[in-house]
């Protein structure tokens, strides 16, 4: 039997059953990125390396499994959608037992890898799966619950992590995927089966493949280790960026005169792709901003805990529960542009809101203020990815859902490694501007001495006070410009998600 006969929409247990088995594996998938980030001191101190040493573990996984996502397309076609997809799950959850039982941080980073190249599959494979499971009219809804898990596992990551290594042991980070691995793995087969591809000789880009893992890993060590090296005053960071950026130009050179390339360019040409991958990979740049500096910000400035900082961002989760079926459910009734303006205009609502705090903020502020993000992010995510693939063919979902999620990543990436350079280079600069304007002579100044002198505070002790409130300040406004930064980048893809052309019928077999 063929796979595109077991792919007809299916319905009542097995299509519910399908989905929790799909939302579980890109759940688990995507809850690896991050969950392994609040536990990284404790594996640095456990293997006797540097916390620099100890970002590898981040840094490996992330590196492999940017470069594998945009294969997501020719392996699928090689060995089919929902083998591949049964095959990643089972390596990803061997990759993690071999992570949990690594005797040296070498093996870690060997397994780290490992996980990175056998798991980029699962996240697009998930969503062209989970879409193909309903029926054309509800595809909106699959697709919503699929949008929701990407939301939730990132937020939820760091709390569960922190958790684990807290009350159990750092390995556990790992462990954990285990049961859902298999679970996953076994009721995506019980339902699907895993038929054999018609064909399975479908040929490899080698040049292509080459230019691929040379530019994605040169960027991506490049992002990762930027902000820790001072960029460009590196040699080291000059030479990658140089390395990437001829690499990815010889690549997109490359593959337009390739019969069989490795990533399909010409999906580009389609109108709504490239439009929606504009939005996705511009948009995650602006969302990682608001998503790190803030429990940065917390962390360094207000004195929060990484757990109480994890908390907060968790409520970012509780409107993306709610809302992910729900847009889902009307995204064939509403123009997906105007479901996407909302999210857009949501998002950058709530980037204004936290432009507003102050370092007196509390605690419950900070949490109400992350709620409406949830609706947002789905808002964002789910239209997007619905017009992506509105005039895909079929057999076209798996390769467009790699490259979609692959420039989700790189935006998501350059936003995360640029966030913690650009907040702290503006707070050096809000630092010097305030500091020019200290006037001891002034009344104020005056008023401000004499009260702390009746404290007991005088001389070099009153300076520090001085400089660690300028200092203060200097990083609130810095976050308060990145907030409103975010919102505005936010703001300013509202006409680009208009330019897109009706209908957004998933998969309509359009061109």
């Amino acid at each position: 039997m063929s796979e595109v006969m077991h792919q007809e929409p299916l319905k009542g247990g097995k299509l519910i059953l399908a989905t929790l088995a799909l939302g579980l594996g890109s759940f688990m998938n995507i809850l690896d990125m991050s969950i392994a980030n609040v536990a990284l001191p404790t594996i640095a101190g456990d293997f006797a390396i540097s916390p620099t040493q100890g970002t590898w573990v981040i840094t490996s996984y992330a590196v492999s499994e940017a470069i594998f996502l945009p294969l997501t397309g020719w392996l699928s076609k090689r060995f089919g959608e929902i083998r591949q997809f049964i095959f990643a799950t089972l390596l990803f959850t061997l990759a993690s037992v071999m992570c949990g039982l690594a005797p040296s941080f070498e093996m870690l980073i060997f397994a780290r890898v490992l996980q990175g190249v056998v798991g980029a599959s699962m996240i697009p494979l998930s969503q062209a799966l989970m879409v193909k499971s309903f029926p054309p009219e509800k595809a909106g809804v699959g697709l919503g619950i699929w949008a929701t898990t990407t939301v939730v596992a990132p937020v939820l990551g760091p709390i569960i992590g922190g958790w684990l290594t807290d009350n159990y042991h750092w390995r556990w980070v790992f462990y954990i995927n285990i049961p859902f691995g298999i679970i996953c793995a076994y009721a995506v087969y019980y339902i699907f089966g895993a038929p054999k591809p018609k064909s399975n000789d479908e040929p490899i880009d080698k040049v292509g493949l080459a230019l691929l893992i040379v530019g994605i890993s040169t960027l991506q060590i490049m992002l990762d280790k930027g902000s820790e090296l001072d960029w460009f005053s590196s040699p080291l960071i000059t030479t990658l960026a140089i390395v990437s950026f001829l690499s990815l130009g010889s690549l997109i050179i490359w593959e337009l005169g390739e019969e069989h390339p490795v990533i399909d360019l010409r999906l580009f040409k389609l109108r709504n792709f490239a439009i929606s991958s504009i939005c996705l990979t511009v948009g995650s740049f602006a969302f990682y901003i608001y998503v790190v500096i803030g429990p940065l910000w917390m962390q360094t400035q207000l004195g929060y805990k990484a757990m109480a900082a994890g908390e907060v961002m968790a409520f970012t989760g509780i409107l993306a529960l709610v809302c992910g079926p729900i847009f889902g459910a009307f995204i064939h009734r509403i123009d997906a542009r105007w479901i996407a303006t909302i999210g857009f205009v949501v998002m950058a609502f709530s980037c204004y809101i936290a432009a507003l705090f102050t370092t007196q903020v509390d605690m419950n502020t900070l949490i109400w203020s992350r709620v409406p993000v949830g609706a947002g992010i789905v808002g964002f995510f789910m239209p997007m990815t619905s017009i992506s693939m509105s005039q895909l063919k079929p057999h076209e979902i798996a390769a467009g859902t790699g490259i979609t999620n692959f420039l989700r990543n790189i935006g998501g990436s350059v936003g995360t490694a640029l966030s913690a350079t650009m907040w702290g280079d503006y707070a050096a600069r809000y630092h010097a501007q305030m500091v020019e304007h200290v006037n001891i002579g002034s009344i104020s100044f005056q008023e401000f001495a004499a009260r702390a002198a009746y404290l007991g505070l005088d001389g070099a002790p009153l300076l520090a006070l001085i400089d660690r409130l300028i200092i203060s300040e200097a990083y609130l406004l810095s976050t308060n410009f990145l907030m409103l930064f975010s919102g505005a980048v936010m703001l300013l893809l509202l006409p680009v998600i208009w330019l897109a052309k009706p209908p957004f019928a998933s998969a309509s077999g359009g061109h």
